[in-house]
């Protein structure tokens, strides 16, 4: 049985902090440690876990919490931060969310989706209606999710992000990253949260990512390739972001290329 819950108390932060590094391989000047993830639970942030338990399990006299034998194993967490942003409207406050990992032998089974409509319905909970990240253009299935599962939208680009990075997905390229514009009441979001058909939208342009872009990016002697392809698809990010256009879905074609498709938001 799987489980999605807040975390609570320091081994459960832990877990998370030590699921990171087990993710993305970071050395110690990028890993966040324990104590941001805590700290980014108390000033209005998330940490979201998903825990997998072997039933209910019993359940503390007079409490709707499981017992600490009972609270399951981490499995994948979301960490967020708060956020607060200049609109036409005024201050906006929003979340960021930093970090969605699941452990390699729960992949492929929903679960990231799962702690992203978590993280959502916590926001929506407070009032809070919008929700921002970073993501590797070049990570297919991650484009995938954000885009064409959460209905997502992307109109920025960001060059090297995060500068030098010892994670070993990176594979030693420049930070490069889209920024994820997530509206969590907007009638797209609420379509595909409900499992129903959101609107077709007109797409004018799309960018094309190569399935074997991960390969590239692992081997050596073919990272040169998979550079080339973030330099150029690069570019062509930047010039439709300047004609006004917007990342509005993603697809996977036949020879299972990611294919990012773009157009006006109105």
């Amino acid at each position: 049985m799987i489980r999605i819950r807040s975390c609570s108390g320091m081994d459960e932060m832990q877990a998370c902090a030590d699921l990171q590094i087990e993710t993305w391989g970071y050395d110690e000047s990028d890993a966040i440690p324990r104590k941001t993830f805590l700290l980014a639970q108390k000033i209005g942030g998330q940490v979201m876990g998903a825990f997998e338990t072997g039933s209910e399990g019993a359940r503390e006299q007079g409490s709707d919490e499981p017992t600490q034998e009972t609270r399951g194993t981490l499995i994948g967490f979301a960490m967020s931060l708060p956020g607060l942003k200049s609109t036409p409207q005024g201050p906006q406050p929003y979340i960021h969310s930093h970090m969605l990992a699941v452990r390699p032998s729960h992949r492929n089974r929903g679960l990231g989706m799962q702690l992203k409509w978590e993280q959502r319905r916590e926001a929506l909970s407070r009032g809070i209606r919008h929700m921002e990240w970073t993501f590797d253009p070049l990570e297919i299935k991650n484009a995938f999710l954000n885009i064409h599962r959460l209905g997502a939208i992307s109109r920025e680009y960001r060059a090297n992000f995060y500068g030098v990075s010892s994670s070993r997905l990176q594979g030693g390229l420049p930070t490069d990253r889209l920024l994820a514009e997530w509206e969590l009441d907007s009638p797209r979001v609420e379509a595909l949260h409900a499992r129903r058909p959101a609107a077709a939208r007109t797409i004018e342009e799309r960018i094309l990512v190569p399935a074997s872009i991960a390969k590239w990016k692992a081997g050596e002697a073919t990272r040169q390739r998979a550079f080339d392809v973030q330099l150029e698809n690069q570019q062509k990010f930047q010039k439709a972001f300047s004609r006004g256009l917007a990342v509005l879905d993603f697809s996977l074609d036949a020879e299972g290329n990611g294919v990012y498709e773009l157009g006006p938001l109105s």
